[in-house]
């Protein structure tokens, strides 16, 4: 016996001489990165995801800005100089028809560079994410984060050269042919799912999250700021900046999540399938009602997120509020923090409570925010109304998870490749919706546009709930059979 284990170092050091005993344990770890169990402290994906965030964040208001400014140029109207902006008392400004005219000008760019970016980017998805499934996760992250500092080099041309803004939009086409943003955000939860177990999934998706939050809440501090002091072109040289740093770091440092890779052919139909498979092959059929529901709801969630998250600026510059800037951005920092204490919010009830019932009390806290702020005319409310939103985004970590769980480890990138693409169709509706609401409903409730979404968050918490507790009914249906 004891000359066995000199026998055996060509297998992998002494660890197989435990396998039978540890054959879980083992399998459990062969689930781990590559590299193994001792390697998980080595760089992971949360990065990527905040440098992107950073990038999109600072690029979006200030690509609106910019439209604003030469389209205003264009037609000989000068906003700063005609008291152009929007806050309160300035009747003449509002009534201006160049502003007007300037307002819509802009106004259907923004619309074209995004519809353009989102129509494209959402084939470009659903090929990708389920390429990175066999080819691996890095590439489809490096992809976009390089069709993202193209996108901002471009803008670069048109602010240096001061051509046409339409050019605006051929960086956009660009950047989604590579992926864009949605499928840097597909990719990193996919990531998160690879390196996680099903316990610790809701917790790691979490963090993915709360990184959107950190990465929003400065971007949106710096980017005003910034613009106000140096204008558009230094920004913008940092989105450039930031978007390189992203694919370098997700070239170089960051470790393949796949554990099986093989080489897949990028351009085939075979992709588009594997996503239409999710939710149509014959299988199970309460796995697919499921996968069906919690996209559902979440695509509802988002939708209400990204629609207040619109209109809170608006709601806040006029009457009776009339905040300034610095309220504005006060309030904006107070609204990218629900995603921190969100984050300690899920860690410790997780504790006592199983990640349904936490989503749950992330709705409620979500409905009694928007409920708040629908009614608030003081300042002290709004900021009451922020500070019940504290556990507002604790749903939408848990769905990712759930539906993480519902398919298989193969299919990882598939699935959050149709998430994105659902997470950008939220965007869109959203701006059709709250932006259509808002002014029809100023003659009889400012805020009605916020308790609409209150209301229609009711939906999705009933389908969670419902879910929940079908998921549980066998289990009391096996306990009185027993009895």
């Amino acid at each position: 016996m004891g000359s066995a284990p000199p026998t055996r170092p060509r297998g992998q050091s002494p660890r197989p001489i435990r396998l039978p005993r540890l054959r879980g344990r083992a399998m459990a770890e062969s689930a781990a990165p590559a590299g193994g169990g001792p390697r998980r402290a080595a760089p992971t994906v949360e990065p990527v995801l905040f440098l992107a965030t950073v990038a999109l964040g600072l690029q979006g208001p200030l690509c609106t800005q910019y439209l604003w400014e030469r389209l205003g140029a264009q037609l000989g109207y000068n906003a700063s100089a005609a008291g152009g902006s929007p806050g309160c008392g300035n009747a003449s400004g509002a009534t201006d028809p160049r502003r007007q005219e300037v307002a819509t000008l802009a106004a259907h760019w923004n619309l074209y560079i995004n519809l353009g970016g989102f129509f494209v980017g959402l084939f470009s998805v659903t090929l990708f994410g389920p390429w990175s499934d066999s080819v691996g996760r890095r590439p489809a992250l490096v992809l976009p984060a390089v069709g993202m500092a193209l996108q901002a080099a471009i803008y670069l041309f048109v602010m240096y050269l001061r051509l046409h803004v339409g050019y605006f939009l051929l960086g956009r086409i660009l950047c989604g042919l590579l992926g864009d943003y949605n499928l840097i955000l597909a990719s990193c939860f996919a990531y998160a799912a690879d390196i996680s177990d099903q316990r610790s999934r809701t917790f790691r998706v979490a963090i993915l999250e709360a990184c959107l939050g950190v990465a929003g809440m400065l971007a949106s501090l710096i980017g005003g700021q910034w613009r106000k002091a140096q204008g558009y072109i230094n920004p913008f040289w940092l989105v450039f900046a930031v978007s390189l740093t992203t694919a370098l770091y997700a070239a170089l440092c960051l470790q393949e999540s796949v554990k099986e890779r093989k080489p897949a052919k990028l351009f085939t139909l075979r992709h588009y399938v594997s996503v239409y498979r999710l939710y149509a092959a014959p299988g199970h059929q309460s796995s697919r009602q499921k996968l069906a529901l919690y996209s559902l709801a979440f695509f509802l969630i988002v939708t209400i997120h990204f629609g207040a998250r619109e209109l809170f600026v608006l709601y806040e510059l006029s009457s009776p509020l009339c905040w300034g800037s610095d309220l504005i951005g006060y309030g904006s920092a107070a609204s990218y923090l629900a995603y921190l204490s969100s984050l300690a919010g899920l860690r410790a009830l997780q504790l006592c409570l199983e990640d349904t019932w936490v989503a749950e009390l992330g709705l409620l806290s979500n409905i009694s925010g928007l409920v708040v702020i629908s009614l608030a005319s003081t300042t002290p409310l709004m900021f009451t109304g922020y500070g019940i939103l504290f556990l507002s985004m604790a749903a939408t970590p848990v769905i990712r998870a759930k539906l993480s769980k519902l398919v298989d480890e193969k299919d990882q990138g598939a699935l959050f490749a149709s998430v994105a693409c659902v997470e950008g169709l939220c965007s869109l509706v959203a701006t059709g919706v709250f932006n259509s609401l808002y002014p029809a409903s100023l003659h009889f409730m400012k805020g009605f546009p916020f308790l609409f979404g209150a209301m229609v968050l009711l939906v999705p918490a009933a389908v969670i709930g419902w879910l929940e507790v079908s998921d549980m009914a066998p289990e009391y249906g096996h306990f009185t059979d027993a009895s």
